[in-house]
């Protein structure tokens, strides 16, 4: 498969305008864009800047919603929602108690911790 040069001028016209890589990448691939070639696009262009505490996740329909209602319910926008239950995650890991408290279901769901 070969460069989708008519891609790779759209990424390059959405960072002019000053959108970052995560912004332009996320609407390509759910409007239907293959994964493969938006990422050969990419991986053509020499990124602009790349922030170092950005991630990508790809999350289950099901497991989105429940996020979305949680975020609703904690009065947080999802990115927020999303934010402190892995900042809740990373302290809970810190206090390594005897006795684990998850109060939270999508904790386990982040955790390497085998359960």
């Amino acid at each position: 498969m070969s460069t989708n040069y008519e891609l790779v001028s759209f990424i390059r016209e959405a960072r002019a305008r000053g959108f970052e890589d995560f912004d332009i990448r996320e609407p390509l691939l759910k409007n239907g864009w293959p994964a493969e070639e938006v990422e050969k696009a990419f991986s053509y262009l020499k990124p602009k800047k790349e922030s170092k505490n950005r991630i990508q996740i790809y999350l289950d329909d099901k497991v989105l919603k429940r996020l979305e209602k949680r975020a609703e319910k904690n009065m947080l926008n999802l990115h927020e929602q999303i934010e402190d239950i892995l900042r809740r995650s990373v302290l809970n890991l810190k206090q390594n108690s005897a006795e684990e408290k998850v109060d939270d279901k999508f904790i386990t769901f982040f955790s390497r911790k085998k359960r």
